[in-house]
């Protein structure tokens, strides 16, 4: 059964494996592969508004942020970034995740959320976002540098929180 929580200091190290694998991989996100364990963490659990894990049988294999996507007059738009242990992928973990921070941002007084890079490539992702009501607002031609495709477009992606 799939369980998700706010994440607490004690989720740091499962964090940061779920990050640096994802990094590594270079096909998802722009994080550098270098990134270190404390910027990873900077970026993951302190910047956030709300940092959540999804685990399952006791194990983190997701993990999502919330946060402002913009400051002042933009600050009713949230941001959402997750990752997923890759031998969790396919599972309805990033579903599940996505409903729960749907729910989330809607608590928290949020009207809207955006996605800022959704790669071309990452079609599974895409999928999902379409899925729960999320529009391609957006192309960035070349705006990845995929690891094994080079430069790839990127979609903005947006949704109302009715």
């Amino acid at each position: 059964m799939l369980t998700i929580r706010q994440a607490t200091v004690e989720d740091a190290q499962a964090i940061w494996e779920i990050f640096r694998d994802i990094a590594l991989q270079g096909e998802t996100y722009v994080f550098p592969a270098d990134t270190d364990r404390e910027a990873a963490l900077r970026i993951w659990l302190e910047t956030p508004q709300r940092t959540f894990v999804a685990e399952q049988a006791d194990r983190v294999v997701g993990t999502y942020y919330l946060k402002t996507n913009l400051p002042g007059r933009g600050s009713h738009v949230c941001n959402a970034g997750y990752m997923v242990r890759e031998e969790a992928r396919g599972q309805g973990v990033g579903r599940a995740m996505c409903d729960h921070s749907l729910d989330q941002a809607r608590q928290l007084g949020y009207q809207a959320m955006q996605f800022n890079l959704v790669v071309s490539t990452n079609e599974s992702a895409i999928r999902l976002w379409q899925d729960k009501g999320f529009i391609i607002a957006g192309r960035l031609p070349k705006a990845f540098d995929h690891a094994r495709f080079g430069l790839v477009d990127a979609f903005v992606m947006y949704r109302l929180l009715p």
